[in-house]
């Protein structure tokens, strides 16, 4: 008996010994990389050459420094001034670069949006915050909870929709910050089949027709919900050529010019494109050789590299894209230059 309960003892004192070095070794951050082998990896310098009959843009004006270390989202106001979200504080500048405002925090923000009546609504990591013209704070609405990573934030009217990337969730508030209804959870029998978000990536708008705009990134697809949270319809495609989404989950962000064709960003290979209202792929703003230095080398669909580039983007009424580069945390501004397909 007693030789069986050291036995016993050895095995336990074993398996808590083998957990703990487990536990020191694990990779919460996804920097280590997949640790799977080289035949995981695949080399992207072939994707980086885009045709350059497919890239109907161009970099029109000097890039604009934000000057902070980490820039998370951009936004448009009517005037055509630009809103960037990083660090602890939200930067206001004119676009010939002057900065005109500075609106600090007390957290992180990671998006923003401007309001038709120039409210601005920040997602700081778990909640909301409303802000005035002034910078003053208007309402700071209720916590999501621990797991909450607030990513995406569009304003409609009287609704407020807010993309929650840690509990793969859209939330639908009115202006007063009162939860009406939650959108997108797995529902078989409303044929929905949920959010996957392998990575904190997780956009939305609203399109001129009405219907909500969700990115599924882990389905390599664009989701079109009724207020309500009805699936009406979706677009993309997991590929490595230009026309679909490639990695693990992409697009990363996009953005709706006012022809209602899509702009969206992708990262890994990054990438900067635009699809019509119903999801054919269009053009090709920029690429790898446009927006990195050095192009592309080698990437894992699992590995760290596979994060590189969550760039966001915003347009105006001219129809120019705005692409914040959070690589560099400057804004590049790109133009049309040729006719379309």
């Amino acid at each position: 008996m007693n030789a069986n309960r050291i036995f016993i003892g050895v095995l336990i004192g074993l398996a808590v010994v083998i957990a703990v070095v487990a536990l020191v070794l694990l990779d919460t951050t996804g920097k280590k990389g997949s640790g799977l082998g080289k035949e995981y990896l695949y080399d992207v310098k072939d994707l980086a050459k885009i045709d350059p009959n497919l890239i109907l843009y161009e970099e029109s004006a000097q890039s604009l420094s934000t000057g902070f270390t980490d820039s998370h989202g951009i936004a448009l106001d009517s005037q055509g001034s630009i809103y960037i979200a990083g660090d602890r504080a939200i930067r206001i500048f004119a676009q010939s670069g002057n900065l005109l405002d500075e609106i600090e925090l007390t957290d992180a923000p990671r998006c923003l949006t401007v309001a038709d009546d120039d409210k601005i609504y920040i997602g700081i990591t778990n909640h909301v915050e409303v802000y005035g013209q002034q910078g003053k704070r208007l309402a700071s609405w209720d916590s999501l909870g621990e797991r909450a990573v607030l990513t995406s934030i569009a304003v409609s009217k009287s609704d407020v929709l807010v993309a929650d990337a840690g509990n793969r969730i859209v939330l639908r508030y009115d202006i007063t910050g009162r939860l009406i209804n939650r959108i997108g959870a797995k529902d078989k029998e409303r044929n929905i089949p949920g959010f996957v978000i392998p990575s904190p990536y997780f956009d939305l708008a609203v399109s001129r027709d009405g219907l909500l705009r969700v990115v599924n990134p882990g389905l390599r697809r664009i989701e079109a919900y009724t207020f309500d949270g009805d699936l009406e319809f979706w677009w993309g495609k997991f590929s490595s050529a230009v026309e679909g989404f490639c990695g693990c989950c992409n697009p990363v962000n996009f953005a709706i010019l006012e022809n209602e064709s899509f702009v969206t960003c992708e990262k890994g290979l990054i990438r900067v494109k635009i699809y019509d209202p119903e999801g054919a792929f269009v053009c090709v703003v920029a690429g790898p050789e446009q927006l990195i230095e050095g192009g592309a080398s080698r990437v894992s669909e699992f590995g760290a590299g596979s994060q590189t580039g969550g760039f966001d983007v915003a347009v105006d009424a001219q129809g120019r894209i705005f692409i914040l580069d959070t690589i560099n945390n400057v804004v590049r501004i790109f133009t049309k230059v040729k006719a379309g397909q």
